[in-house]
């Protein structure tokens, strides 16, 4: 089933400010949250869908790459939640701000009204080359990866400060009376665990680092600068947290003939004198593999040939661009007697006179058509 549309789920427009995108999530999250509708799934799924729109819009990288490319932006871990989804706890400890007093305290002891909150593991970055024909054709990536993962043999304990909770309660004498607060116990971070033991190779919050191969699938179409994320593949978290992310950036090779431009492609096409005059086949590069083309007789320079298809896939999903042949037509610069001869000879010849007709466009022409 096709995902709806982002701004349509929190209800508010494309212009529309992050304060109204913050609020619009908030309302939304009330209305659907699983203590008003204990045992509705639809509510549950509208919460979810909710929370996955507030989380791509709410962030501005991630809502310029919605915005340009829209779902498929984040498909096949590229980004927002990976293709997986979030579960209950991840949305209650990422959003807990959005939350808080809605009720008048926590969510089942979640969010920011109070109770236990999972730690999350920090993101890791990395940068991956492509090929333009990888990128043409999409391709899984191996990669090893460097992270901190929890360390075998390494237990927890409830925190002696907080009980397990996560919080702590303050009572503070105010001239409005006594007044209650409550805060993230800061012996074990608002997890509710502290180390028990840990094995010698393991750091102060019981991880250690490991290398990983970790398979990377990324679409066809992606453009250099873009970010994807696999969920999950970035540091561990201590005790019962979340592990972090992992960001992908695109880094896109030259490529030895060929030149990208949005999902077209260019490509020079050098032909002599006496293959324009005469007419010839080439063969040329694309990203599938070479092909043959035909020029015709009487090619004038400047001339390009349009293989529609042949170029990069878009990355919404809406087909292919196309693979312009920019033709060449190259003048020699040393000539024989005999070929000065020939060519003196022809020089008042009509044959050789320009005689430019409709259909040989203008350079600014062309360059429109490149564009249409």
């Amino acid at each position: 089933m096709a995902k709806r549309d982002y701004y349509e789920i929190l209800g508010v427009s494309k212009g529309a400010s992050a304060a109204e995108i913050k609020k619009a999530y908030r309302k939304k999250a009330i209305e659907f949250h699983p203590d008003k509708n204990p045992d509705d799934k639809g509510a549950e799924a509208k919460f979810k869908e909710a929370a996955e729109a507030y989380e791509v819009l709410s962030d501005g990288d991630k809502k310029a790459r919605y915005d340009q490319f829209g779902h498929q932006a984040f498909e096949n871990g590229g980004g927002g939640f990976g293709g997986g989804g979030m579960n209950m706890d991840d949305i209650f400890s990422q959003f807990g701000d959005i939350f808080g007093g809605g009720f008048g305290g926590g969510f089942s002891g979640f969010g920011g009204g109070g109770g236990q909150r999972r730690v999350k593991g920090s993101n890791l970055r990395i940068r991956v080359k492509l090929t333009l024909e990888e990128i043409a054709n999409g391709v899984e990536k191996k990669i090893k990866v460097k992270r901190k993962i929890q360390a075998p043999g390494t237990t927890y304990k409830t925190c002696s400060t907080c009980n397990g909770n996560g919080q702590v309660t303050r009572i503070t004498n105010t001239i409005l009376g006594r007044m209650q607060t409550s805060a993230p116990c800061n012996a074990c971070g608002g997890a509710g665990q502290t180390i028990d033991k840990k094995p010698a190779d393991a750091d102060a919050q019981g991880l250690k680092v490991a290398e990983e191969t970790v398979s990377i699938k990324i679409p066809a179409g992606v453009v250099d600068g873009m970010q994807l994320k696999v969920s999950g593949k970035g540091n561990d978290a201590p005790g019962n947290g979340i592990s972090g992310d992992l960001l992908v950036a695109i880094e896109e090779e030259d490529h030895d003939t060929l030149q990208r431009e949005g999902d077209n492609l260019h490509y020079d096409l050098y032909v002599s004198y006496p293959d324009a005059v005469l007419g010839t086949s080439k063969e040329i590069d694309t990203v599938t593999g070479k092909v043959r083309i035909k020029v015709e007789a009487g090619v004038q320079s400047g001339k390009i040939l349009r293989l529609r298809g042949k170029g990069i896939p878009s990355i919404n999903g809406y087909g292919k661009g196309d693979l312009l042949v920019h033709v060449n037509v190259w003048t020699p610069k040393t000539l024989n007697k005999q070929q000065k001869e020939f060519f003196e000879a022809m020089r008042d010849d009509e044959h050789f006179s320009p005689k430019p007709e409709s259909s040989d466009k203008s350079f600014f022409e062309k360059v429109k058509d490149m564009f249409s």
